[in-house]
């Protein structure tokens, strides 16, 4: 039995698990709250792709005769094939059969309908891929087929990382949700209601919370509250997470709480943590909550009486993965987009650096809502602990930092504690693109394990960045892309097109930026999305500001997404297809020889931007003076000093070698000299529990053994350390 059970319904992601539970969970434990959790989506996908779930498919299918395309025929006709090899194909993606790799990657030995059309497509792009990966990627295409005859034969809600979720995309009145809720449940529902009236019974929760971090969770969330009012009316039901935290802020409609008891926004931890004190209450009178809708007199109340404050990031506690089935996600390959693939192909540990954005100004963003506003960063130390304490519980070594911004600083104090307790990691994060990336500090991250990096360029304007308050321009992000490059870091880039006030011929310049950066070799992976308004952005809260007209709707349910007419008339739409088209051509390296009007259907401007911009901007960076305050850290191997038996104008020489993971490296100095530097490496090796020094400080001691220490920093042996592992932070 346990006092809370902790559920993300479907669907969010196959291969790994979206963290909020996981991250309540710890806080939980904290209090000697005991708490169940389950990923409701996988274990539905798991039920459905089985042999027995496909077989229930195709005899839906069959009965009521839904097939009606030559894809779901033909699908439908190589049925027995399907069932015989979805069992192998999923325990394959799921790592526990990787022989089976050899086999999937022959040829047609999968049952292939439509997608894998785009073999012949991709093959051009792609080249030869090994084994492993080019079964995930036929695997993949292989359960994409089988997904389109589900939504085309069985349930056309059905999606891998969504379910029904147009009845959540803005759903500003909640008549059209209500009303599919009153019909019977779908072929999906029942898989999802026969595993959650199983985990009932042995759970026996007072109390089951549904996180909804999307749309596409809502609707399923809704239909388990309704399963449980019918047929476990004691148990109180929760709802929080993303969808709530921006869209049920101005929630009015009582209906809701037909299916939920409570609605909590924002940071769910003492908010739960009330819930669960006051489940004992019977007094019926108000009670004593954080940030949670409930019904009160007959309305919907928003009850915030709580003058606790919200717990800091120091005491939640690390993320607690337990009851999660680990080892039976499924883990697909993206092969168009490489971040895509980052978020498809294996499982990460989830956590946050900091809590909040350290920038909190883009026009775009939610940055009124506390998930933004609220910043607050986790030391280094405890985050290097909580690393340690997941590997240890799930025995995986990689890490996504779903921090909106990685705040430059706890990311190198971070990387300095991994390098400094050995951690052999994999790790990746959300930045901004700003100067204190510097090259040497994104060779550091390199070094700690961190493999790719997202970011917003937004649109690659040096006006419109300005209005979004980006705090970039479309040089820094530049230089900043080319230092991530060169250390060997993959880079992403958020592209954006129809911000309000965007001409043509800016969105034209736009993707010309995109192309030289492409071309220029800094950028590797890029996604373009259309600007949304939302109302708790800047531009939502003052639209006349940026010369759009918002079209409000009544409230009653959800508010975050508002139509407008922007007031340059563009239909932004229209440069969709266009900008995808040629993004996809662009990561693989193709096609930058095209004209930007061949990407487009209708007629375009030539773009203004000058042909070597980008090229410009990576030639033209200034020489910089290294500050005094300037952090100089070693994170090399330890050298090897040798006597050298000539003299050089009279002075006894050593020699030091160097060695990195690609070469060998030899220096040859003064005896004393070489002495000094190599006792200051030991001082300063990060790897043997030193401490970085400040370059002051190196200086300092230098100058007081021997001369000016100028000469001596941009001497060749220093040039060669700086290659090897001298860092300048």
């Amino acid at each position: 039995m346990s006092e809370l059970l902790l559920i993300t319904p479907p669907f969010t992601q196959l291969n790994t698990p979206y963290p909020a539970t996981a991250y309540l969970k710890g806080f939980l434990n904290t209090k000697g709250i005991s708490a169940f959790q389950m990923d409701l989506g996988i274990e539905v996908i798991l039920s459905l792709f089985s042999e027995e779930g496909l077989r229930s498919v195709f005899d839906y299918a069959e009965e009521y005769q839904t097939m009606e395309s030559a894809n779901s025929h033909r699908i439908f006709a190589l049925r027995n094939r399907y069932l015989r090899t979805i069992g192998p194909v999923v325990a394959f993606l799921q790592g526990h059969d990787p022989t089976y790799s050899r086999l999937i990657a022959t040829e047609n030995f999968l049952p292939r309908a439509e997608r894998f059309a785009q073999l012949d497509e991709l093959e051009w792009a792609f080249g030869n891929m090994g084994v492993m990966d080019k079964a995930k990627h036929l695997a993949t295409l292989y359960l994409e087929d089988l997904s389109d005859f589900i939504i085309e034969c069985v349930d056309d809600h059905f999606g891998f990382s969504r379910y029904a979720e147009r009845l959540g995309m803005s759903a500003n009145s909640f008549d059209e949700l209500y009303e599919e809720l009153q019909d019977e449940a779908t072929f999906i529902d029942t898989y999802t209601l026969e595993i959650l009236q199983q985990r009932l019974e042995k759970a026996q929760p007072q109390l089951v919370c549904f996180s909804v971090p999307f749309p596409g969770n809502l609707y399923s969330a809704f239909r388990c509250a309704k399963f449980l009012k019918t047929n476990y009316p004691e148990i109180k039901v929760a709802m929080g997470g993303g969808f709530p935290n921006t869209e049920l802020r101005s929630l009015k409609d009582v209906r809701v709480f037909e299916f939920f008891d409570f609605i909590t926004l924002d940071d769910g931890e003492l908010p739960i943590e009330l819930l669960v004190r006051q489940l004992a209450d019977t007094s019926g009178s108000l009670p004593v909550l954080k940030r949670t809708f409930h019904l009160w007199e007959g309305e919907a109340y928003y009850n915030n009486s709580s003058k606790e404050k919200d717990y800091k990031q120091s005491e939640i506690g690390t993320p607690d993965y337990t009851d999660l089935l680990l080892d039976q996600y499924i883990s697909v390959i993206e092969v168009v987009n490489p971040m895509h693939s980052l978020w498809s192909d294996g499982r990460w540990n989830k956590l946050t650096m900091a809590h909040g954005c350290y920038w909190g100004k883009c026009t775009f963003c939610d940055v009124s809502l506390d998930y933004i506003r609220l910043y607050e960063p986790v030391t280094a130390k405890m985050l290097a602990d909580r690393m340690e304490e997941l590997i240890a519980q799930t025995g995986t070594t990689g890490f996504h930092f779903v921090d909106e911004a990685a705040p430059p600083a706890l990311m190198r104090a971070l990387a300095l504690e991994i390098i400094k307790r050995n951690l052999s990691v994999t790790w990746w994060t959300n930045i901004r693109f700003e100067k204190s990336f510097t090259l040497d500090l994104c060779l550091l991250l390199k070094a700690a394990g961190c493999i790719a990096v997202s970011g917003g360029l937004e649109v690659a304007s040096d006006r419109l960045l300005e209005v979004i308050d980006k705090g970039v321009t479309v040089e820094q992000v530049a230089v900043v892309l080319r230092n991530f490059t060169e250390a060997g870091i993959m880079a992403h880039a958020y592209l954006m097109y129809g911000y309000p006030t965007q001409t043509v011929q800016e969105t034209i310049d736009s993707l010309e930026m995109v192309r030289q950066l492409f071309e220029s070799g800094v950028l590797q992976s890029g996604f373009w999305h259309q600007f949304a308004l939302t109302a708790h952005s800047p531009v939502g809260m003052a639209p006349a500001e940026y010369g759009i007209t918002p079209h409000y709707e009544t409230i009653e349910f959800a508010n975050n997404d508002v139509q407008f007419e922007d007031s340059t008339g563009i239909n932004h739409d229209l440069f969709s297809d266009g900008l995808k088209k040629s993004l996809f051509n662009y990561m693989h390296g193709m096609c930058f020889e095209y004209a930007l009007s061949e990407w487009f259907d209708f007629e375009v401007p030539q773009t203004s931007v000058d042909k070597d911009y980008i090229v410009d901007c990576l030639q033209a960076e200034p020489f910089v003076q290294v500050r005094k305050t300037a952090k100089i850290a070693w994170i090399g191997e330890e050298p090897l000093l040798f006597e050298e038996p000539k003299k050089r104008k009279g002075r006894e020489q050593l020699r030091m070698e160097l060695f990195d993971g690609t070469g060998d490296y030899s220096l040859k100095m003064d005896r004393e000299e070489g002495e000094w530097l190599f006792r200051f490496l030991q001082e300063i090796a990060i790897m043997d529990g030193g401490r970085p020094a400040t370059y002051e400080t190196m200086k300092s001691e230098y100058e007081a053994a021997f001369a000016d220490f100028e000469p001596f920093w941009y001497s060749k042996p220093v040039e060669v350390l700086r290659q090897t592992g001298l860092l300048v932070l």
